[in-house]
């Protein structure tokens, strides 16, 4: 690729972004909608146990139920 091509894409990349990010803003999250009833937060541990805990112990539940169903495979043959 030459010089002007990797421009122009790199143009278009930015421009699309900044789009991208202008028409998503979150201005409008400030104004509260009609019916809006959010709960309470979550504390910091519930947030780390909720992104964090739970989806490594769910990988590695499936990594181990994955290698186990290998080794099954591999003693019977």
């Amino acid at each position: 690729m030459d010089k002007k091509n990797v421009l122009r894409a790199g143009a278009v990349t930015a421009g699309s972004t900044l789009m991208m990010l202008l028409m998503s803003s979150p201005a409008l999250a400030a104004v509260r909608d009609d019916g809006d009833d959010p709960g309470p937060g979550l504390s910091v541990a519930e947030t780390l146990g909720l992104y964090v805990a739970a989806p490594l112990v769910l990988f590695l539940v499936i990594a181990g139920l994955v290698m186990v169903g290998d080794k099954s495979r591999k003693q019977k043959g």
